[in-house]
């Protein structure tokens, strides 16, 4: 049973130790990040989740341990309506293929009704066939796979807000 609740900020020295397994597992897709002069990846946006308004990060627990995060920032307003981005996602290895990543993902769209934005890099296909596969599950196949300037890889769009 997965469970998500949102991180307070007394959670950030936990969020902060799932964002280093996070982005060692991230950097065989992306060369560009390297570890700091501390053998640390860093994530410089953490505290953003507590200071900034539209930012909002997430824990995720499965049977009551800690199993990943979601890092979802709200991006503005389309016709009214909020415009989400999924930031960050994670689901630790252990708990991949048990469908804890979906039951969180559906459950983090749910949380925050509105348009989405779900963007992959292209060179990290299992990611790309991940949330494919969810927001088809998610939407009952109402999304659009769109490619945007100043990103190189596929970007879902669909709408969360269920009546």
């Amino acid at each position: 049973m997965i469970t998500v609740h949102e991180a307070a900020y007394a959670d950030k020295s936990t969020l902060r130790n799932l964002l280093e397994l996070y982005k060692y597992d991230f950097s065989e897709f992306d060369p560009e990040d390297d570890l700091n002069e501390n053998g640390l990846y860093e994530y410089k946006y953490l505290d953003h989740y507590w200071t900034e308004e539209g930012r909002f990060p997430y824990l995720f627990r499965v049977g009551g341990k800690l199993a990943g995060f979601a890092l979802v920032r709200r991006t503005g307003m389309q016709e009214g309506v909020p415009v989400y981005e999924m930031a960050e996602f994670f689901v630790l290895k252990k708990y991949r293929r048990s469908c804890a990543g979906q039951k969180g993902a559906f459950d983090v769209f749910d949380r925050l009704p509105g348009k989405w934005k779900v963007a992959e890099m292209e060179t990290n296909v299992p990611a790309q066939r991940f949330w494919r596969k969810v927001i088809e599950r998610y939407t009952g196949g109402r999304y659009d796979e769109i490619r945007e300037d100043g990103w190189d890889g596929p970007t879902q769009v669909f709408d969360s807000g269920r009546s």
